[in-house]
């Protein structure tokens, strides 16, 4: 505990029980914290050796695993087995804890009230039996000081795989069309992919309309105001901003079109646990994909 390793560093200088009493702890706990430290008992000792892999661990993940993941990736990746609240305790000791998502800002879903939208086919279902079968995009925004720099994504609602993005200085349907276009060169999915997204005038232009169609892919669209039509996606972008953007400071539009790359194709698809994929990433949850069709009908 912090707070008596700072009585153990001023008990040479002051009393100990006005240092436990400014700090708000008891002489007796100070005491007993420092009998457990030098005469630590076996579950003691094994804390301590779990110190160096929470740590490797922590540091995987780019510092963004709170307790959860950090217990079901021990068990994963190293067959460690620890509880969340011990693994919360040892992460409290240790100084680390994970990020969190916070408010959003910007708007970027701004209807073209002259075009017609296209139907909503997934009706808030984003469960897919398969990879390449529903896809769901969105738009976001990240701050630099030259200005924003404005992200397109493309995510797999099999897998939670980025399978296509794109970013430009503004907000023009080709930005869309561009993710829409690195997605199908990537996967070269079958027709009837449904692709789903919200009515912002990107999604709804003739521009994205036609990339769509010439691929064979269906559009798809949520309702005017309700992320919840698009909640997998959403998500996505949460923890985009939460893990990447908002803990950095982008001098310039080409350092974060930099780490918005490093983090998409290096660490969030082939890296990050998922708790909806059972804490495996998105390319360890494909890897498990069995197409046969026994295995689709079972899933």
């Amino acid at each position: 505990m912090r707070a008596f390793r700072l009585v153990d560093e001023l008990r040479a200088h002051h009393a100990v029980s006005l240092v436990c009493s400014v700090l708000k702890v008891t002489p007796q706990g100070y005491y007993a914290w420092r009998q457990r430290r030098e005469h630590p008992g076996p579950r003691r000792l094994e804390d301590e050796r779990l110190y160096g892999p929470i740590l490797a661990l922590y540091q995987r993940s780019r510092e963004t695993y709170g307790a959860p993941r950090i217990t079901t990736r021990l068990r994963i990746e190293d067959g460690i087995r620890i509880g969340k609240k011990r693994a919360a305790r040892l992460m409290r000791e240790l100084g680390i804890e994970g990020v969190s998502k916070g408010p959003r800002k910007p708007r970027t879903t701004i209807p073209d009230t002259k075009a017609p939208p296209a139907p909503d086919r997934i009706n808030r279902d984003f469960s897919a039996k398969r990879p390449d079968q529903k896809w769901c995009a969105d738009i976001t925004y990240v701050p630099t000081r030259e200005g924003y720099l404005f992200l397109g994504v493309v995510m797999d609602c099999y897998s939670r795989r980025i399978v296509g993005w794109s970013m430009r200085d503004n907000l023009e349907a080709e930005l869309v069309a561009d993710a829409i276009a690195m997605s199908v060169a990537r996967r070269q999915p079958k027709p009837g992919l449904i692709h789903h997204s919200d009515r912002g005038s990107q999604y709804t232009s003739m521009l994205v309309g036609r990339t769509l169609r010439d691929s064979g892919i269906l559009a798809s669209m949520g309702s005017v105001g309700d992320p919840w039509d698009n909640a997998m996606q959403e998500s996505a972008i949460g923890t985009i901003k939460a893990e990447l953007v908002d803990r950095h400071d982008f001098v310039s539009r080409t350092q974060a079109r930099l780490r918005l790359f490093d983090y998409i194709e290096n660490f969030y698809n082939p890296i990050r646990a998922h708790s909806s994929l059972g804490m495996l990433s998105p390319d360890e949850y494909e890897a498990q994909y069995d197409p046969t069709p026994a295995a689709e009908e079972a899933a």
